[in-house]
């Protein structure tokens, strides 16, 4: 009996500790003598960042306030300043400009549909100046502002309308080797369209920030030059050098890296090829 009682509990003890079906290991025991581990298959290099998009900066109206000029200047980021001959200090604006890296354009002014007087009157681009008044001009202002590489239209809303006057502005802009940029003071401008049958590079702006000084409608244009960025790669927002204007642009622009929008100048724009 007591043979038959030790077998039985040997009989249990295999049964007990036999593994189920559902439980058998699928792979060898793992032990400090296993085989190592096969080595990891290389991994293949994230794709790279995107393409930022990019947002050209402009602030119109600079040369004739000294004091704010100096202020813009110390904008943090990239932008484009947009000049005014024969002001103050529209030739220090643009060396410091130009030494920061910054773009430098010409804002030549121009002839608007309703009467408008500041110190630009003596010196405007008017409808019905033969194309060697306006290359006149056009040189003096040139020649006053050599870090210019470009050129943009201060108000205008008459003249960028009238197909002679852009046709004889745009052939001066090609001898001088300036591109274009069209401020779209009037949905009627020709200057794009004029621009480019002389083979000038050309863009317009997509947004101006400041139209209302509410820093709310600010905001909403900022906003609505970033999407604009976003959708078409590429952005021109056009800022006047104003204090209200300064303040805002102070807040907004170290947000665009958050945004994946890259701040460059307009010679970086068009040189890219990204006429509009």
């Amino acid at each position: 009996m007591g043979g038959a009682f030790l077998a039985g509990l040997l009989a249990a003890g295999v049964a007990i500790f036999l593994p189920g079906p559902g439980d058998r290991e699928q792979g060898p025991a793992s032990s400090s003598f296993a085989p190592p581990s096969p080595l990891p298959q290389p991994v293949p290099p994230p794709a790279g960042p995107s393409l930022a998009s990019r947002l050209a900066i402009v602030v119109d109206d600079l040369g004739y306030e000294p004091s704010l000029d100096a202020e813009w200047l110390k904008l943090p980021g990239k932008a484009t300043v947009a000049v005014l001959p024969f002001g103050p200090s529209s030739r220090k604006v643009a060396e410091s400009a130009r030494a920061r890296g910054w773009g430098v354009i010409l804002h030549v002014p121009m002839e608007p549909e309703s009467p408008a007087s500041d110190r630009t009157e003596r010196f405007r681009i008017r409808r019905g100046m033969s194309g060697e008044e306006i290359e006149s001009l056009l040189n003096r202002m040139a020649e006053s502002l050599p870090q210019a590489t470009g050129a943009s239209n201060h108000m205008g809303s008459a003249a960028t309308s009238d197909p002679a006057t852009m046709a004889a502005f745009a052939s001066v802009l090609k001898k001088r080797g300036l591109y274009l940029l069209d401020s779209m003071t009037t949905p009627r401008s020709v200057a794009l369209d004029a621009a480019r049958n002389a083979g000038v590079p050309a863009a317009r702006r997509d947004v101006f920030l400041d139209a209302g000084l509410s820093p709310e409608e600010m905001r909403r244009q900022w906003d609505h030059a970033v999407a604009v960025a976003r959708e078409k790669g590429a952005a021109v927002l056009i800022c006047h050098g104003r204090t209200e204007t300064l303040r805002m642009i102070v807040d907004l622009i170290p947000r665009l890296k958050e945004e994946n929008i890259e701040a460059v100048t307009l010679d970086e724009l068009l040189l890219a090829g990204k006429e509009r």
